[in-house]
């Protein structure tokens, strides 16, 4: 398997994580110094100092898993949260009802948030939300279904600011994925130009050479040269095409969005998604003409495969019943919800209702090879020949049905 790494420096993710881990710090102090002030006010102090010394201990125990992504598992996110609300749910136990009633703190005051804002970063804004809920929930038990304003004004503090974070977070994500893929077809682009520049300088010129000597030549000289004016146009098409094998990234959690890794071997059927591009470029010749929109063209790999095996029958047909001489042009056309091959020729065409006596005489080639095929997709295949300007087959395959 043919695997390359590329290093991409980026700071949008691994910085929220590295706040997260000093707001817990400094939060689980304030909340120990909130209570070491007014200690006095409390009706029973040993709740307050025995889930303090817990939260103290979980936040110190725990300050690598809130480091990276990777750390902050969902079985973590869910103690994590399991501790704040249970600070919230002990308060009653242990601070007074006036207090409570009056607005006072929970005991892990706004600890809580960190545990929130952790669901936000790792999972976006719907498990913000979730996590926002709890907290809510829970504030509204110990205030017995009447809370203050300040409490209120707080619980929806914390659940707009995670849901807002949590929604930054997954437009920063996928920033991250475009610029990444941004990134790799610069670099293929680059790769491509320096290519191009050593084949022309030795293999496209030497198959150029021997064209032009074997048509001097004749005889079989002129085959061989023939041959290699076919190779020299198909290799400076594929050069030129600029076509990027499809890549899987996979992301390396314990550095944040720091690493991607590129796999770039072929996808196996049945899964995956295939660059269309890269199937139909190699019909480029001589006398086949590519055109492609200069980006990918990704089908799942059935689709794709199918769709290119489609081409090639109607390539044969062209081979076979519009002449040695004639010429044939496959254009590609990706329209979002559905991708539009069109394989047109400049030969003799077809007579009107030769298509009806081929399918008669049971020849299925345009029936099976082509709509057949298409037909299975969930696309279709039209087919427009005029005597004597040629042939136009237009293939339609919708993203929706294939993805």
């Amino acid at each position: 398997m043919a695997k390359r790494e590329r290093v991409v420096r980026m700071s949008v993710e691994q910085p929220l994580w590295q706040a997260l881990t000093a707001y817990r710090l400094l939060t689980m102090v304030y909340a120990v110094l909130l209570f070491a002030f007014s200690h006095e006010e409390f009706e029973r102090p040993v709740v307050a100092i025995g889930y303090l010394c817990l939260l103290a201990v979980w936040t110190l125990a725990t300050h690598p898993k809130v480091a990276n992504a990777a750390g902050c598992t969902k079985r973590f996110l869910g103690a994590d949260l399991t501790v704040a609300l249970t600070g919230i749910l002990l308060t009653p136990l242990a601070d007074s009802h006036e207090r409570i009633a009056g607005g006072g703190p929970t005991l892990p005051s706004i600890w809580t948030a960190g545990s929130v804002l952790a669901f936000a970063i790792k999972g976006g804004w719907r498990w913000a939300g979730f996590a926002s809920s709890f907290v809510a929930a829970a504030n509204l038990v110990i205030h017995a279904g009447e809370p203050t304003r300040d409490t209120l004004h707080n619980v929806l503090l914390v659940w707009v600011a995670s849901i807002a974070i949590g929604y930054v977070v997954e437009v920063a994500r996928a920033s991250e994925a475009t610029l990444a893929r941004a990134l790799e077809i610069e670099a293929a682009t680059r790769e491509r130009e320096r290519l191009a520049r050593d084949i022309h300088d030795g293999v496209l010129q030497v198959l150029a050479m021997v064209q032009r000597r074997g048509t001097e030549l004749g005889g079989e000289a002129a085959e061989l040269g023939r041959m290699a004016g076919e190779q020299e146009v198909a290799l400076r098409t594929l050069v030129s095409s600029g076509l990027v094998h499809p890549s899987r990234v996979s992301r390396d959690e314990s550095l944040g969005a720091l690493v991607d890794t590129y796999e770039v071997d072929e996808p196996d059927a049945g899964s995956g998604e295939l660059d269309l591009r890269s199937l139909l470029a190699p019909h480029a010749g001589s006398k086949v003409s590519f055109a492609e929109p200069g980006a990918p063209v990704m089908l799942r790999v059935p689709a794709a495969r199918e769709l290119a095996a489609a081409v090639s029958a109607a390539l044969d047909n062209v081979r076979k019943h519009a002449g040695e001489g004639a010429r044939a042009w496959i254009l590609v056309e990706d329209w979002g919800d559905e991708v539009i091959v069109t394989v047109r020729d400049d030969g003799p065409g077809i007579p009107s209702g030769r298509l009806d006596q081929a399918e008669g005489e049971g020849r299925m080639g345009v029936a099976l090879s082509i709509r057949g095929r298409l037909r299975d997709l969930g696309g279709s295949a039209e087919l427009v020949s005029v005597p004597g300007q040629g042939t136009e087959v237009e293939l339609k395959v919708p993203r929706g049905r294939t993805q």
